[in-house]
Parts: C-alpha cells; sequence; structure tokens
C-alpha cells in the first residue's frame, strides 16, 4: 500500500477518534442515538456466504463489534446480483440497528434492472468503503486447455461461444468484467449467472464452469493451490502477490480496468451521531495489524475513505457502468 494512502487514513482516523470523543455529549440529545450501539447490530450482506463480501465483512464485523463492545451479526440475504437483499435493507428502520454491506455490483444495477423498489443513493448513507480488489481472468485448466493467456485468447476467439464464464449474477461486477473484456477483444464467451460469488466459485471449481472474471478475494486461494489459473489482472500495475500474473495493459487489453469494491452503509435516516461513530469504529479497526493481515493476504487494497469520498466513488461507478452496459447491450440473463 503506498504511503500517501496510508497517510489518507491517519488522517481519517485522527479525524474519527476527535469525532468520537465528542460523540457521548452528541448522542445525549437524541433518544435513539442515546441508546447505541444496541447489543446485537445487523450488517445486512445482500450475497450468499462465502462470497468476497463475506471474506472482508465478517472478520472486519468481529473487529469493529469488539470495539464497540456488541455483537455484529452478518444476516446473509442472497439474490438478483444483490439486488434483493439491497430491497429488504432499504426499508429497515434508520435507528442504527442494521447496516447495509454492499458493493460495487450496487452501482451497476441501476442500469440494470429497470424496476428496482430502491435507490442507492436516495435510501442509504455512505459510510466507507471496506476494501478494493482486482479482478483477475481465473480459468479451470481442466476445462481450458490453456498454460498462458495468448493461448486462452487464441483458444477463445477458435471456439465463438463454447467458453462460459461464471458470475455472481447478472449486474454485477464479475458480469460487466466479462462484457467488457469482450467488447474490448471483440470474442464470444457465454455468461451463466449464479445467486453469489460462493456458488459461482463452487461451481467453477468442481468443473461446471470454465472461468470467471473474478475479483482476488476469492480467486487467490485457488491460484495459489493451482486449481485455478489467473491469466490476467485488470490493473495498471502488477498484484505484489502475483507478480507472475501479467497486466490487462501486458497483454493488449489497456482498458480492461475492473476492481470489486465492498463498502458499508447506514439506511437513509440514521442519527449523524450513529453514523460518524460507526466510521470512526471502521477506520480504527482497519488500523489493526490483524485486518491488515487478512486484507493483504487477500491482495486487497485497505478501504476507509470518507463518507464524502465514497459518495463521489459512487456517483463515478454508477455513471461509468451505465456507458459500459449501453455499450455492450447488457439484457437481464
Amino acid at each position: 500500500m503506498n504511503d500517501t494512502s496510508n497517510a489518507t487514513r491517519r488522517r481519517a482516523l485522527k479525524l474519527g477518534l476527535a469525532a468520537s470523543l465528542a460523540a457521548p455529549a452528541v448522542l445525549s440529545s437524541g433518544a435513539r442515538a442515546q441508546a447505541w450501539p444496541p447489543g446485537t447490530i445487523t450488517w445486512l450482506n445482500p450475497f450468499p456466504a462465502g462470497g468476497g463480501t463475506d471474506t472482508f465483512a465478517r472478520p472486519l464485523a468481529a473487529q469493529v463489534g469488539e470495539q464497540l463492545g456488541c455483537q455484529i451479526i452478518i444476516d446473509n440475504k442472497g439474490g438478483a446480483g444483490g439486488t434483493v437483499g439491497a430491497s429488504q435493507a432499504a426499508k429497515m428502520k434508520p435507528d442504527g440497528s442494521v447496516f447495509f454491506v454492499g458493493a460495487i455490483h450496487h452501482t451497476i444495477a441501476p442500469s440494470i434492472y429497470k424496476n428496482l423498489d430502491y435507490d442507492l443513493e436516495k435510501n442509504f448513507e455512505p459510510i466507507t468503503m471496506i476494501a478494493l480488489v482486482p479482478q483477475v481472468i481465473s480459468i479451470n485448466p481442466a476445462k481450458v486447455p490453456v498454460k498462458t493467456y495468448a493461448e486462452f485468447l487464441a483458444y477463445v476467439k477458435a471456439n465463438p461461444g463454447k467458453v462460459n464464464y461464471a458470475s455472481p449474477g447478472a449486474g454485477t461486477a464479475h458480469h460487466l468484467a466479462g462484457e467488457l473484456y469482450k467488447l474490448e477483444t471483440k470474442t464470444e464467451i457465454t455468461h451463466i449467472p449464479y445467486r453469489g460469488a460462493g456458488p459461482a466459485m463452487q461451481d467453477l471449481l468442481a468443473g461446471n464452469a470454465d472461468m470467471m472474471f473474478d475479483g482476488m478475494g476469492t480467486s487467490a486461494t485457488q491460484i495459489r493451490s493451482g486449481r485455478l489459473l489467473g491469466l490476467a489482472v485488470a490493473t495498471p500495475k502488477r498484484v505484489s502477490e502475483f507478480p507472475d500474473i501479467p497486466t490487462a495493459a501486458e497483454v493488449g487489453v489497456p482498458n480492461w480496468i475492473v476492481s470489486t469494491w465492498y463498502g458499508l452503509w447506514a439506511i437513509k435516516g440514521t442519527p449523524k451521531p450513529i453514523v460518524d461513530r460507526m466510521y470512526t469504529e471502521m477506520v480504527k479497526a482497519m488500523e489493526t495489524p490483524k485486518m491488515q493481515a487478512i486484507w493483504k493476504d487477500q491482495t486487497a487494497q485497505m478501504g476507509g475513505e470518507s463518507p464524502q469520498d465514497f459518495a463521489k466513488r459512487i456517483r463515478a461507478e454508477i455513471e461509468k457502468w451505465q456507458k459500459v452496459v449501453a455499450a455492450a447491450g447488457v439484457k437481464l440473463d
């Protein structure tokens, strides 16, 4: 991680700690906020257990809960690329008892699902990004008989539509990463949506799918074990934990730059002192050696950006993926 990002987090931590010191006086002004935190807090995860969101949310929830002196439960509500759980979270009471653990997928959903009954920017209050993970082309070498990216590209072009890629669902970053790749390389690869990254990975490992445009958070362990082969990362620079995997630019696809990120939101209307306190505790947790080690093992960049910067990221991603969806003509499977 670079010195700039570390300095940014340190500044955020100092500001957050200052806010937390002032919190008791502010919290006493409202009955709902005064009783916070409750004995149990729920982080609603709109994806099945075992996916990238779980990888980061579970250890972070345990650490933040320990700091707050309460239990934080991860409640998995998967379906429709994360939109089923998001819809449920949007209807929760804004009393600080429930938070939403979403992802980049939710900035794509408005361009894919035309009848969403929630609005990411209107129904939720951004707190911070949790982690940012590079995308990687992961293949099952038992299904796709190649050893290098060049061989893979030649194989896909020689077999249009016969190679398939699994994703956590229509409208997820994994899905759109595949569509963007197909646009950039003029290839035909068949999309197979699943109900979450966990089930998609299970089928990929079982040989029921050929490949994934996956986040390193779920592919890293399998690439290390040799069960999957990583062919290219969708980043400007090589990932330090996998120095032998070339970048998109190195293999001739410079515009294929995609990272999967995860974040925490409060329900819109949650008292500001609660939002501020949760942000403070999130940043504090991310500074612990334990969390830093987990993020490094998953080849992830640590989050911790301010709520304001997180909101700007969300707006920029929504605009980016609207263009990709339109260019690719993406429709629900």
